[in-house]
């Protein structure tokens, strides 16, 4: 049997039920669209001042802590408090972010309660170093400007932050060190005390007077205008080498003026014994015969030993 075709009237019924739900579907298209470019225009607008704000956070932590006593000279503990404002504020303007677009940070909470064994194994590098800035910075084994020197790394401390150190050693190259491994290794603060002991070692022969080289190196110590009268300049014997005996020379200064007081005793000591007549000696050598003497003739070089053995047979005849 061959049904009717249909009429006009369900035809024009049909069409106009399509329209309608085509004109339904775009406005609520458009209405999505709409409202998804406005959270997307207040979510750049939150971007922008969270941007803002942690940069105003930062200045207004570091002008609030720098009227304090206790944080107006101490630039370590000043830095690291003033980063830890700017990450808050990131982190505040980051949730609204999210919020903003749609997102429920309660469900964001969840998942990274969910996945926080996974993350803290992950992260676990970087959560070492941020433990270990916080106890460095209570601890305080140094602070910003003092000289370091942390597994075989030496420089002067620039900055710490949530995660390393930077340092800048003597040729002005920037040195990194992540805070664990700072808090992991042996710290060695060569300017953490006011003063700082020099030690230089001197080498004279054997047939020298000891006793008055020792008084010459004093002398020398005694008459620098920047090592400390007290403790006093100590000169003494400390060693007995193959050519010489080592006398040491050790002097108090001040930990600013360690180095160009170092040098200047060096040279100074060293000019002191030469115009003293004493003998700065050099490793001798002694050419042992070896084969027939008569074909390789042999080279003696009378050493200091020898020299000091000469004199005190010259004494002992006397």
């Amino acid at each position: 049997m061959i049904s009717a075709p249909p009429s006009l009237d369900d035809a024009v019924t049909a069409t106009r039920e399509t329209l309608t739900f085509d004109a339904a579907v775009l406005a609520r298209a458009t209405e999505m669209a709409g409202d998804l470019a406005v959270n997307l225009l207040v979510a750049l607008v939150i971007l922008v001042v969270t941007i803002l704000g942690a940069k105003w956070a930062s200045r207004i932590t570091r002008r609030a802590l720098s009227r304090v006593r206790g944080f107006r000279n101490d630039p370590t503990v000043l830095s690291f408090v003033v980063q830890v404002a700017r990450v808050v504020v990131y982190i505040v303007g980051f949730i609204a972010v999210l919020q903003r677009l749609g997102v429920q940070t309660t469900s964001i909470i969840a998942v990274l309660g969910a996945a926080s064994l996974a993350v803290g194994l992950a992260l676990q590098g970087t959560l070492s170093n941020v433990a270990a800035g916080v106890l460095l910075l209570v601890l305080r084994p140094y602070k910003v400007g003092d000289v370091i020197d942390v597994g075989g790394a030496s420089g002067t401390v620039q900055r710490l932050d949530l995660f390393t150190t930077q340092m800048s050693n003597a040729n002005n190259h920037k040195i990194v060190v992540p805070n664990s491994r700072v808090l992991n290794e042996v710290i060695v603060n060569v300017t953490g005390q006011k003063t700082r002991r020099i030690e230089i070692l001197f080498t004279v022969g054997y047939g020298e007077d000891l006793t008055r080289a020792r008084q010459v190196l004093a002398d020398v110590a005694g008459g620098h205008d920047k090592v400390l009268p007290d403790p006093a300049p100590w000169t003494g014997v400390t060693g007995l080498l193959d050519s010489a005996v080592q006398v040491t020379l050790h002097a108090w200064v001040k930990v600013g003026d360690w180095w160009q007081t170092q040098a200047d005793l060096m040279q100074a000591g060293k000019e002191a014994l030469d115009e003293a007549g004493i003998e700065i000696p050099f490793p001798h050598q002694v050419a042992v015969p070896y084969g027939d003497e008569d074909v390789m003739p042999v080279v003696t070089v009378r050493t200091v030993e020898d020299k000091a053995r000469a004199g005190d047979a010259a004494q002992g005849e006397g």
